[in-house]
């Protein structure tokens, strides 16, 4: 069993701008739930008792969201970091929180439900300093697997890559001492020191169940639409009402049209007559009476009036 994780929150989701100019990507909602919070639910699901969770850009949001400590009755502890130090610096920065036996990290902007277990399995069976987990996704193929050891990352040994990383890892504590403090650095070219020094570091490919990697304002609407056509939902999710197409307190006018795989967030209020198709409305953000939105995202506190198609507001 691994207690403790470090769920990565800092990046700057340049990707999926202008979503993210006032919301982090792990903060953004999936039919009302932080994203975040999967990777929380999930980690709890194997064990873990305690997390740390890196900030930079829009940090407050996340003491708006976890500043009392906890998160599910279990305690969260924020680091927060001025100048982004990326993965090993990010990891090395977190030490204090971290440094009595294994960890996971998990990135806090991926939705998963592959099977965690066999990661934690692996690496303690085959006694690892670092165990990935990988998939075949078709998007890269930096790591090269070989009877579940990683022999090269990033082609640095000449070795042709086969899988993706996923995004979650489990460490021993020997990482500290490979990642200078305050230093910005990826966990990858310290991994490809640690390999060329001997070091046991394994992989596990992840393939079953879902991994969504929300990439695009187009990627983020369609994780709605697979979540609602294939009714989807984990089963270490414990929030009851999940998924939540419409917030108890969003404000809907009797005569407005709510069609498709359209999602209401808290506060929000549709006016009159308003029609909303496959579209997705966040927090106190306002559609003005008769209005027709179709495969459209409307940001927290932002106003839609008129007609709008595939149109982030």
């Amino acid at each position: 069993m691994i207690t403790k994780a470090f769920v990565l929150g800092a990046g700057l989701g340049t990707r999926l701008r202008p979503l993210t100019e006032t919301t982090p990507k792990p903060l953004i909602p999936i039919f009302n739930k932080p994203l975040i919070t999967f990777a929380l639910d999930h980690l709890i699901a194997v064990g873990v008792k305690s997390f740390v969770i890196n900030t930079h850009r829009l940090a407050e949001q996340f003491d708006q969201h976890f500043g009392g400590g906890n998160y599910a009755g279990h305690n969260v502890t924020l680091v927060h970091e001025p100048e982004l130090l990326e993965t090993g610096g990010g990891i090395k920065n977190a030490e204090r929180f971290l440094q009595d036996g294994a960890f996971i990290t998990y990135s806090g902007d991926i939705l998963s439900d592959v099977n965690l277990q066999l990661l934690i399995d692996e690496h303690f069976r085959a006694g690892n300093d670092v165990t990935l987990g990988l998939r075949d996704t078709g998007l890269a193929s930096a790591v090269a697997l070989k009877e579940r050891r990683v022999v090269d990352i990033s082609n640095r040994y000449g070795v042709p890559g086969s899988h993706d990383f996923a995004n979650i890892a489990i460490w021993n504590g020997e990482i500290f001492a490979r990642v200078k403090p305050k230093t910005k650095i990826s966990f990858i070219p310290v991994l490809g020191e640690w390999i060329g020094s001997g070091g046991k570091i394994g992989g596990v490919v992840l393939d079953g169940g879902k991994w969504f990697n929300i990439g695009s304002s187009a990627d983020y609407l369609s994780v709605h639409r697979t979540i609602s056509s294939e009714n989807w939902k984990p089963a270490f999710v414990a929030d009851v009402g999940w998924p939540k197409p419409v917030h108890e307190s969003a404000d809907v006018a009797p005569s407005a049209k709510l069609l498709g795989c359209t999602v209401l967030g808290p506060n929000c209020r549709i006016a009159d007559d308003a029609v909303l198709d496959d579209t997705i409305v966040w927090d106190s953000a306002q559609i003005a009476s008769r209005s027709h939105l179709s495969r459209c995202i409307v940001r927290s506190r932002q106003t839609a009036s008129g007609e709008h198609i595939n149109d982030l507001i």
